[in-house]
């Protein structure tokens, strides 16, 4: 299929892009990846010259020449795009860039989810560095939580697990807090035999900041052994995500309905046996028609399953799509 009328697919995270420029039959025609998209850290204009730049390289790869020209529709899920108010001064932001009349900017939640439905109809749950979670129908109605950490009601997700994993191992070695493995297995992760050790370096920056989040594979190995305070982070992370996901299914009538309960994000998608037979639990209680399945496919297939969408594409097209990323 030739480049004329085609789509634009951005999938754009904190640490990754990916990028697809896509025929209206669901042909991926040219692709390309780069760095995260984090307009707070470096403001709205750097982080879109940023995405301009990974959207020219998928424009070559599809055999385009020059500046990509004005795409039929770009469907853009966007991390840090988590209030409708910043959804709608990046669209305008990207609309400003002048590569389609035809532009819809969502949360990058919405493409893990639409990557997990046959139909745009369901719940994702994402738990990854944070948590986040949205729902959404085919005539357009979604659900959706501001998801930007404590001050909007979050807990939870791999930073926020290491965080908690961190203050309980602490306070059990000092005598503040009831015993847990936690405070041997943290700093043993690192090298070091004490949590004093592991706080100092930290907190002196021996051990980088970023490095945090491989202790959310160490919290869930002590639960699985046992020890009922790591056992007790597993389980609460377990109530956050049947939380956030019966309440979204409540605001779009759907507790009453099989519905797709999408989970993604690297601490759901690593099938932790504890929190993933604790989730199933709940949900039989909350949500008992809820139908659970986890994402392994890549969140830009989600992207252009929305672009496809926007676009007015039937099945065959998505399809295609899905088989390109199968």
């Amino acid at each position: 299929m030739g480049l004329n009328g085609s789509l634009l697919a951005i999938d754009a995270g904190n640490s990754k892009t990916d990028v697809a420029v896509l025929g209206t039959d669901g042909s991926v025609l040219g692709a390309a990846r780069g760095g995260g998209f984090q307009p707070p850290v470096v403001g709205t204009g750097a982080a879109l010259d940023g995405l301009a730049e990974i959207v020219d390289r998928a424009w070559a790869a599809a055999g385009g020449r020059g500046l990509p020209p004005g795409f039929a529709h770009v469907s853009a899920c966007l991390a840090n795009a988590d209030l409708a108010v910043e959804e709608a001064e990046l669209q305008a932001a990207i609309e400003a860039r002048g590569w389609s009349r035809s532009v819809q900017v969502r949360n990058d939640t919405f493409a893990l989810l639409r990557a997990g439905v046959d139909e745009p109809r369901g719940v994702a749950v994402v738990c990854g560095a944070g948590i986040n979670c949205v729902g959404m129908l085919p005539d357009g109605r979604t659900a959706r939580f501001p998801a930007i950490g404590k001050i909007s009601g979050d807990w939870g997700g791999g930073g926020g697990l290491a965080d908690e994993a961190l203050w309980w191992a602490a306070r059990a070695e000092d005598g503040r807090g009831e015993p847990t493995s936690l405070s041997r297995a943290l700093p043993a992760h690192f090298g070091l035999e004490t949590m004093y050790a592991l706080i100092e370096a930290l907190h002196l920056g021996r051990i980088p900041a970023s490095a945090r989040h491989e202790l959310t594979p160490v919290l869930f190995r002590v639960s699985a052994a046992g020890d009922p305070v790591a056992r007790s982070l597993v389980h609460r992370q377990a109530e956050e995500v049947v939380a956030l996901a019966a309440v979204a299914l409540g605001r779009l009538g759907l507790l009453d309905e099989e519905t797709p309960v999408i989970l993604g994000g690297s601490v759901l998608a690593a099938r932790h046996a504890e929190l993933d037979g604790r989730i199933a639990e709940l949900l039989a209680v909350r949500a008992p028609k809820a139908v659970v399945g986890v994402v392994t496919s890549p969140p830009v297939l989600g992207a252009g399953l929305l672009a496809l969408d926007g676009w007015g594409a039937g099945p065959e097209a998505a399809a295609r799509l899905r088989a390109h990323y199968a």
